[in-house]
């Protein structure tokens, strides 16, 4: 019957698309190209006359495919995408997108450029607001072409400006500049649509600068980081502060950028100029921050044997210790602690372990573990008697500064 039929269909489609799957997983490139060819011969023969429209999973299978199989070609891939571009006609626009893409992997920047001015040009029917956006990110990354093409005329200047006395080719500068217009326009149109567009707005920046527009850079960099329109984004802070930190802003706006780059990736590298930022602040909040601030980069198993990180908080540490003063703010980042960071940082096996790696890391590691955990701590004895039995002076120095403030470690321990 018909309806046996169409349910047999079903099946069997759902098989196929399976083995392609699992063939993919299997990285067996050959054999998913077998099946995606059956694939694509079933529909063709298939009268149910469903409302599902495959052509968007044959392009992205397909593109996929392509792209991996050992005997695929650039000529082959265009041929592909030509074909896909017809069927997925609503499409069309993100399959220009992946066609550009590979062009641009196999460094065709021309073929590539003119694929997407060609894409600008097209339209399908009444516009739309999903077709306008889509508009807009081929213009963006039309405009990250001229951008390139900027980046590449400006160094054969700068090259022969240093060569060559007194060098002034006016036909690349000229080249130079129409680059820049075209990047510029197409670049900043896309940033002011809310999303994540790091290449975008760093390259905006990048001409932005060049040409000493400072405060328009600042502005742009601004509003990417700050505008609550915009995702949640850590590299948007990370631009503002490389950018505040290069035209030598105040350390107020330094700290103002990286507190809420803390906020959202308490892990991030730059920490660690944060907390020596807040460590040589005159305000006693921004000291107890930068203690908070090592503490929890040091949660995280990336920075387990980060000797920076260790020296950081180390530092810190034995000054407190030293002073006297704010010991409770050592005993309010442990407390949080002390039922984890023994076996995570300060276990006898890690104690041999960075022994054998990084003297240096132990040393750290060890005067923290000493005044968090007390004398009696693994870490500790086992590093302070193999630096000893090394005969390293800071070792024994450290032995005895910890055995001298041996009541520290009953106080934060409460």
């Amino acid at each position: 019957s018909s309806c046996e039929h169409k349910l047999n269909f079903k099946k069997s489609k759902e098989v196929c698309l399976s083995y392609i799957q699992d063939a993919m997983l299997q990285k067996q490139w050959k054999r998913a190209a077998e099946f995606l060819t059956f694939y694509v011969e079933s529909l063709e023969k298939d009268f149910s006359r469903q409302d599902v429209n495959p052509s968007e999973m044959i392009w992205r299978i397909g593109a996929e495919i392509l792209w991996h199989h050992s005997h695929g070609s650039v000529k082959e891939f265009n041929s592909f995408i030509e074909q896909m571009k017809i069927l997925s006609v609503k499409r069309y626009l993100k399959v220009c997108l992946e066609h550009v893409f590979h062009l641009l992997c196999h460094g065709l920047i021309d073929e590539a450029y003119q694929t997407l001015s060609l894409a600008e040009s097209w339209r399908f029917g009444e516009q739309t607001a999903v077709q306008d956006k889509e508009i807009k990110l081929i213009q963006a990354y039309r405009g990250l072409l001229d951008y390139y093409s900027w980046s590449k005329k400006k160094n054969i200047l700068l090259e022969y400006g240093e060569c060559q006395d007194g060098f002034d080719d006016l036909s690349v500068e000229q080249e130079m500049h129409s680059c820049f217009r075209k990047a510029a326009v197409n670049l900043k149109e896309i940033i002011k649509v809310p999303g994540v567009w790091d290449l975008f707005v760093k390259c905006y920046v990048d001409l932005l600068e060049f040409y000493g527009a400072h405060n328009e850079a600042r502005q742009v960099l601004n509003e990417y980081a700050y505008n609550s329109k915009f995702p949640a984004n850590p590299n948007a802070h990370v631009y503002l502060y490389e950018f505040l930190k290069r035209h030598g802003e105040s350390k107020k706006s330094l700290i103002s950028a990286l507190k809420i780059l803390h906020d959202i990736v308490p892990s991030h590298e730059l920490m660690i100029d944060f907390n020596t930022m807040l460590q040589k602040s005159k305000k006693r909040k921004n000291r107890r921050l930068g203690l908070e601030v090592i503490f929890a980069a040091l949660d995280y198993a990336g920075w387990k044997e980060n000797v920076k990180a260790w020296s950081c908080l180390a530092r810190q540490v034995k000054q407190i210790v030293i002073s006297e003063k704010h010991l409770d703010w050592i005993k309010q980042e442990w407390n949080s602690r002390k039922d984890w960071w023994p076996a995570f940082h300060f276990s006898r096996y890690l104690a041999k372990r960075n022994w054998q790696k990084n003297e240096s890391l132990s040393y750290e590691k060890a005067l923290v573990a000493g005044i968090l955990l007390g004398k009696e701590c693994k870490y500790f004895k086992y590093v302070s008697h193999q630096g000893c039995k090394a005969q390293m002076k800071r070792f024994r120095v450290l032995k005895k500064f910890v055995n001298k403030h041996s009541l520290v470690y009953l106080r934060i321990s409460g």
